[in-house]
């Protein structure tokens, strides 16, 4: 189990359960003993930690794809390309760039003056929480739709283009079961990606336009 992938495997692993835990104690809190109250500084902190989390797995499935792309178009460079250090600056840089680009909400949220106490959601988000407040969000509005677009779409884009790039490989394979074989290693990883960009991009659409 000591293939790129499976380091990868484990990343996601770990912060898809700090994305968790960002979210579903209060969550279940609510629902259980109806504790609805929250502190402003929790709710700064759930919305800090569910897009910086959910950018950095964005990010992993990334370097997922790239990992399926050389894999499949070099293979006879896979290890020497995919090597232990570069899967730790391929872990870096994505903390790096989504702690870069979320952690400037925390302060667009604090220089706002509230007016309202009641947010009609599970948990604290960005434009859910600046939309109680008594002065102009539109720094807000559009500093929550510029960071999915940078960040989130690019890797989407990203990930569409590698998916490309493989399949072309792919069908230029002599046998019908060497593509077949070559496939079948996407196949999980696809699904993860749906599984994880669908409700995503739902939710920030409803967020955003609801």
């Amino acid at each position: 189990l000591h293939q790129p992938m499976y380091y990868l495997l484990s990343l996601l692993a770990f912060w898809d359960l700090i994305l968790s835990s960002s979210v579903v104690p209060k969550a279940l809190s609510i629902f259980w003993f109806d504790d609805v109250d929250i502190s402003f500084g929790g709710c700064v902190t759930q919305l800090f930690f569910m897009p910086f989390t959910f950018s950095v797995e964005s990010g992993i499935l990334l370097a997922m794809a790239f990992d399926r792309y050389v894999a499949i178009c070099y293979p006879l460079t896979y290890t020497t390309i995919l090597n232990h250090d570069a899967i730790g600056k391929i872990g870096g840089a994505v903390v790096i760039r989504s702690f870069a680009a979320v952690f400037p909400i925390v302060f667009l949220v604090k220089r706002l003056p509230f007016c309202q106490t009641n947010i009609a959601h599970t948990f604290c988000e960005h434009i859910g929480l600046a939309k109680q407040a008594c002065a102009d969000i539109t720094i807000n509005i559009w500093y929550g739709i510029f960071v999915p677009l940078l960040s989130v779409m690019l890797d989407m884009v990203t990930i569409v283009i590698s998916y490309g790039l493989i399949l072309r490989a792919v069908f230029k394979l002599p046998s019908r079961d060497a593509q077949m074989k070559a496939l079948s290693t996407c196949g999980p990883h696809v699904y993860v990606i749906l599984m994880f960009y669908l409700p995503g991009v739902f939710t920030v659409i409803i967020q955003r336009f609801g």
